[in-house]
This record gives structure tokens, C-alpha cells and sequence, in this order.
């Protein structure tokens, strides 16, 4: 069997990690190993993730790397596929196996939570660019292609490089549209959203995230301090990106 990485964050949800583990656990085709990067937070201070069991590797770390630092931790494994997750997501415990038997169809990189960008031009400060939603918000039968995924990730670990072929645009966020944008610049590869039917969950990347993601601590809430800034760079990103070349599914220009 390929072997499978899996990296969770642990940062102002500390809470939200034990059921992740479980459900890692209880794949069909289950993980080799589960790490954990633990960025500091006093919301997550004193948690000792590494005593939770079924966890790997924990790294507990003393300064805030943000999005970037799981991506980072991933080009240090072996095995032959990685797997991230944001802190709200929990899969349905076929997700892994909905990811391989798509990777034998579209190899790429796939994701949960999909966006297809539909211009980039945005109205007013605090508004992303026009997109539209795949993956679990769409509950889509097949396989989609998308211009970038979010949530919960999976990829062979070779295609993980392209991430690290340019120094990041911004180490704010945005990590989720360089990947995917980078992977296509010097892969040639493409971004994916599995399928997630409507009447089965257990191959959904996430069973219930606005119950989990929903919430004052999430980066991508209209209510959380610094949302306008969150929105300036990743609008500003996908302009940077499409005048480098970026081709996405609608071809905006």
C-alpha cells in the first residue's frame, strides 16, 4: 500500500484536534502517520497535542509561522502522498480513499474545498474576487477541476516542491493559490476537487464545518480583525498570479 502523510494544525483550536486524529484513525485507507504543527498561540497554550493518541510527530512551535509552516513540515516525509488539514475540518472517513481513486484519474493537486475564480476584479475593501464554491460547499458528483482548494489537501509528496520553486508572494496567507498556481507554472499539473455526493458523507473532506469553522478565530470570517487585509492580499494575489500566467478555468484575464 502507498504510504500517507497526514499534518494538522494546531493553533487557536486546540479543541478540535482529537476528533481529527480519530477520524484520520478510522480512514478506510488510513494515514502511516499523523504530525502535528502547533504554531504558538495563547489560545493554545500548555495543550500538549503530542499526547494525544495516534499522533506521530508534534511540533511545538515558539513563533507564529502561519500557513506556510504545515506546508513546510511536509517536504520532510517519505512517503508517497501528504495530506493537510485546517483546524475545522474533520473528513468522513472515506476521504482518503475518494482522493486515491481520483488521483488515478485526475493526478493533481486535490482539495476539499474548491474555487473557480469567475473574475478578478473585486467591488469594495472586504469582498474576495467572484468566485464560485466546489467540493463540500457544492457537494458536486464528480470529479471538478477548480483554480485552487482550501480546507483540507492531498498530493503526491514530489508535487509538494512546486510550492518552494518561487520564495512566497506573501507568507501571510494566500498559501492555498501558490500551490496550486505553482503546481501549474512548473508541474503542468492541475487542481481538483473530488467528489463529494450529496448522500455520502463519508467521502466528504469535511462532515461539518460551519459548526467547526464558523466562528470569531477564523482568518476567513467577516467578523475577525485584519478580514480586509485578508482579502487585499489574496485579491491582490490572483492579479499577480494571472499577469504571470496563471490560466484559470474560466480564463479570466
Amino acid at each position: 500500500m502507498d504510504r500517507i502523510t497526514a499534518i494538522l494544525t494546531c493553533y487557536r483550536r486546540p479543541n478540535t484536534l482529537k476528533g481529527q486524529v480519530a477520524a484520520l484513525r478510522d480512514q478506510t485507507y488510513p494515514p502511516d502517520d499523523i504530525w502535528v504543527w502547533k504554531n504558538a498561540h495563547a489560545d493554545n497554550e500548555g495543550f500538549d497535542a503530542s499526547k494525544i493518541e495516534g499522533i506521530t510527530a508534534c511540533v511545538d512551535s515558539s513563533h507564529n509561522f502561519k500557513y506556510h509552516s504545515r506546508f513546510a513540515l511536509g517536504l520532510l516525509t517519505d512517503a508517497k502522498y501528504v495530506a493537510f488539514f485546517d483546524d475545522d475540518t474533520i473528513p468522513g472517513e472515506g476521504w482518503f480513499e475518494n482522493c486515491l481513486n481520483t488521483m488515478n484519474t485526475h493526478e493533481g493537486i486535490l482539495g476539499g474545498a474548491g474555487v473557480i475564480l469567475d473574475s478578478r476584479v473585486y467591488d469594495k475593501p472586504g469582498y474576495m474576487c467572484p468566485h464560485t464554491r466546489v467540493g463540500w460547499p457544492s457537494k458536486n458528483n464528480h470529479v471538478e477541476e477548480v483554480d485552487l482548494v482550501g480546507h483540507a489537501w492531498f498530493m503526491k509528496r514530489e508535487h509538494l516542491n512546486h510550492l518552494w520553486r518561487e520564495v512566497p508572494y506573501t507568507l501571510e496567507n494566500c498559501e492555498d493559490m501558490q500551490l496550486s498556481f505553482l503546481a501549474q507554472k512548473y508541474g503542468n499539473l492541475k487542481t481538483y476537487c473530488p467528489p463529494h455526493p450529496k448522500d455520502s458523507p463519508s467521502m466528504w473532506s469535511s462532515l461539518n464545518p460551519f459548526e467547526l469553522g464558523d466562528d470569531d478565530v477564523a482568518s476567513s470570517n467577516a467578523r475577525a480583525e485584519g478580514y480586509d487585509y485578508f482579502c487585499k492580499l489574496r485579491n491582490n494575489f490572483v492579479s499577480h498570479a494571472i499577469d504571470d500566467g496563471w490560466e484559470t478555468v474560466r480564463g479570466v484575464k
